[in-house]
C-alpha cells in the first residue's frame, strides 16, 4: 500500500469515546482503522489521505481529522482547477509538535 508522507496526517482518536460501532472501518478507503474488542485503534496512520469519511461517520466524536489539509486535497484540488497542486506540508500546524519538539520529549 502507498503511505501519504510520514507523520504529517492530523487524525486523531480518542478511544475512550469510542463505542465499537466499526463504522470508521467500513468508510475508511485505506484501512487506516480496525476494531478490536469494541474499541477503534489507528493501525496505518501514515496511510490516511485525510478525507475526513472516518470522522464525519463517527456517531460519538472519536475521531477527529482536518479534513481538506495537506497533499491529498491539494492534489485533488489541483486537478479539478487545472492548476498546480499547493499544500502547507511545509508548515506544522498549532496541533501538531514539530521534529524538534518531538525530539525533546
Amino acid at each position: 500500500m502507498l503511505l501519504y508522507l510520514p507523520g504529517v496526517v492530523t487524525i486523531a482518536l480518542d478511544e475512550s469515546l469510542c463505542n465499537g460501532c466499526t463504522l470508521c472501518t467500513q468508510v475508511c478507503p485505506r484501512a487506516v482503522l480496525t476494531v478490536d474488542d469494541r474499541k477503534a485503534r489507528i493501525v496505518e496512520r501514515d496511510a490516511c489521505i485525510e478525507c475526513g469519511a472516518c470522522a464525519t461517520n463517527c456517531e460519538t466524536g472519536a475521531i477527529t481529522v482536518r479534513s481538506g489539509v495537506g497533499c491529498a486535497a491539494a492534489v485533488i484540488t489541483g486537478l479539478l482547477r487545472g492548476t498546480e497542486p499547493v499544500c502547507d506540508c511545509g508548515e506544522e500546524p498549532a496541533d501538531r509538535p514539530s521534529e524538534s519538539e518531538k525530539k525533546n520529549e
